[in-house]
């Protein structure tokens, strides 16, 4: 692999997976949530973090190639 490409990649991994961690973090007590139109928001949150992992992975292993 090129040094150059291999730097590139391991300066860009941390910030991708602390920003995708945040927002699945931030997005998950929506998956836990109970009460009043709970079925409503938790279906909204499970999109929202199941997205955001499938995107990150797609983003780390895909993208590349």
């Amino acid at each position: 692999m090129d040094p150059v490409l291999r730097e590139a990649s391991l300066t860009r991994l941390r910030p991708v997976l602390m920003t995708s961690a945040a927002t699945v973090f931030g997005h998950f007590p929506l998956v836990l949530v109970s009460g009043p139109a709970a079925e409503a928001r938790n279906s909204i949150g499970i999109v929202l973090v199941t997205g955001m992992i499938v995107g990150t992975l797609l983003t780390l292993f895909m993208v590349p190639v």
